[in-house]
């Protein structure tokens, strides 16, 4: 790519819309443009990056005998509604009508399509395993799109599906395009991890996403000392428990004017945050139901939609929460609640503690179990940093962590709903198991973006850099000079080496800048050493520069990539 007669651009100052170093750095060095909120192009540079991340994936797949092909975006919404879906994603989901009123979705996820796609050759048991992948657009209609390619509301997505006989066999080719997925991030150079992970809308046997740490990652990772325990912070057990061993006293009524959140009532009391119940109304799917934890802790709400089966899981309104409670918000507790109680088991051993007392400015001390009848006690509260290991030694750590591919085992969910079986070796009919397997390209690359960058830009890593090599030349007015840096690039690129020449008439600062923002790796500049017959060479992420002799300028590069 030669820059003189090419498509190129960057930006001098960050973008004032962009709340992610990631999103700021691609669209300054011209990989993206934002076309609406959560919609960006990808422009040439990107899409070449684009394209390098999905050879990676593709070679992959290919490898465990996984076959492409392309879904339509545009899908009947009875699709959705024949598997139980429409109801769960919901507002997520864009939808529109065609000229004969017929409603369609644009496609948010294509597990329903791949079912229908695999009825079309599994009728026997010999029919499997099978897998097949695809590369499509995907659709969510995002509450806050933000950080640029992490949260969309399109993007591109490799999808992938297998198909087989049982859940033994599924296990196998869940472990196949599990170990793909390593080498794929391997190769992408990620610094990840591979947590276990709530199955969401997804539903069925198992999820694990593989998560790219970064202090702006959208999800909490929960780590265990000895690398034993890695899961998302929404399915994360807490196994630590209160045992008290006080005697038990009867509650009594306090006075707490204008005390109403758990800090003002401890202040008030002179008690600590720890001798609180906090009780919280939710609303949980058509039912409204109170959750008592720990006053420091939050309720999971990931683990009460569990416990209930429910698709939608918010705290109650303020008017709901009065209605059910007799008193404004920050005053609820269990005594006397007509509704499902259920107490966080972390607490189950706690006695006398203080609890809202459902009267506005007025909270009960030395409460106990045995004073209101709990529907559940279970674990239903986040962890904390320092909470014990439930799965070894040591204790629990956070990290943050960008979603980049996850793994679903899931069973017979939807080969039941899109009616996909198969007939066994007695001529008997069963339910074809399914897994679901993606990666989300945009924030794979937003992801490498976040964890190779410094001050001057994108530090890319080799195989993923649009370009390996940028020629700068000094003195554009110099034939000589020109001539010197074609053949250098010709000789490169027939080497199948990918090089950008910069040949614009730009003052040697803008280039070297430009050259630092888009992060090619390796720099040649091409200057008054030419009458010498040598070039200076540097690498982006060092600041040392050499000088090379021309006959040994295409060896050294050949042997650093």
């Amino acid at each position: 790519m030669k820059l003189s007669n090419s498509f190129f651009y960057t930006l001098r100052e960050d973008v004032k819309d962009e709340d992610s170093t990631s999103g700021n750095l691609l669209v300054r060095a011209g990989y993206i443009k934002k076309s609406s909120s959560g919609v960006y192009m990808f422009m040439p540079l990107g899409f070449k990056v684009l394209n390098k991340v999905e050879a990676i994936i593709r070679e992959e797949m290919t490898s465990i005998n996984s076959l492409e092909m392309r879904m339509p975006t545009l899908i009947p919404e009875d699709v959705y509604i024949a598997s139980g879906r429409r109801d769960i994603i919901g507002t997520s989901m864009f939808q529109l009508k065609d000229r004969y009123q017929k409603p369609f979705v644009l496609g948010p996820t294509h597990e329903e399509l791949f079912a229908q796609a695999a009825k079309m050759m599994i009728q026997s048991y010999k029919d499997m395993p099978a897998s097949l992948f695809q590369f499509q657009t995907k659709f969510r209609d995002e509450t806050r799109p933000r950080f640029g390619l992490i949260r969309v509301r399109e993007f591109v997505m490799k999808d992938a599906y297998t198909f087989d006989i049982n859940e033994e066999k599924a296990d196998e080719s869940y472990r196949a395009m599990f170990e793909a997925y390593k080498r794929i991030f391997d190769r992408i150079g990620l610094d990840y991890r591979i947590v276990k992970a709530d199955t969401g809308i997804m539903g069925g046997l198992l999820s694990e996403e593989f998560q790219a740490i970064s202090p702006i990652g959208e999800d909490i990772l929960v780590l265990g000392d000895d690398h034993s325990y890695a899961t998302n912070i929404e399915i994360a057990e807490n196994v630590n428990r209160i045992e008290s061993e006080e005697e038990y006293k009867t509650y009594e009524k306090v006075h707490t004017p204008n005390a109403k959140t758990i800090e003002e009532v401890a202040n008030f009391l002179n008690q600590p945050v720890q001798q609180f119940v906090k009780t919280l109304i939710y609303r949980v799917d058509d039912q409204y139901v109170a959750t008592c934890v720990l006053g420091d802790r939050d309720v999971n709400e990931t683990k009460l939609a569990k416990l209930y089966k429910a698709n939608e899981v918010e705290l109650a309104d303020f008017a709901h929460v009065e209605d059910i409670t007799g008193a404004a918000v920050g005053f609820a507790g269990p005594i006397g609640l007509e509704i499902d109680i259920v107490v966080d088991q972390h607490i189950a051993g706690l006695r006398n503690f203080t609890i809202g007392a459902n009267e506005n400015d007025y909270h009960f001390i030395n409460a106990n179990h045995h004073d209101f009848k709990a529907t559940h006690i279970v674990d239903i509260s986040n962890v904390q940093e320092g909470d014990p290991n439930p799965q070894g030694p040591g204790t629990l750590r956070f990290a943050k962590g960008i979603e980049v591919g996850n793994t679903f085992k899931l069973g017979t969910a939807y080969s039941k709903a899109m009616n996909l079986d198969y007939s066994d070796q007695n001529n008997k009919l069963q339910d074809v198991f399914m897994g679901s397997y993606g990666i989300g390209l945009g924030r794979t690359i937003a992801a490498v973006v976040e964890q190779n960058n410094d001050e001057n830009g994108i530090t890319w890593p080799m195989n993923l850099a649009p370009y390996q090599v940028a020629i700068v030349v000094i003195n554009t007015k110099s034939e000589e000079h020109l001539t010197f840096a074609n053949d250098l690039y010709d000789e490169l690129s027939n080497c199948g080496i990918e090089v950008l020449l910069d040949d614009r008439k730009e003052r040697p600062g803008v280039k070297f800048k430009d050259m630092d923002l888009i992060g090619i790796p390796l720099r040649i500049t091409v200057g008054r050493d030419v009458e010498n017959g040598q070039v200076e060479f540097k690498q982006r992420q060092s600041d040392d520069v050499i000088k090379l002799d021309r006959e040994n300028v295409v060896e050294h590069i050949k042997n650093l990539i």
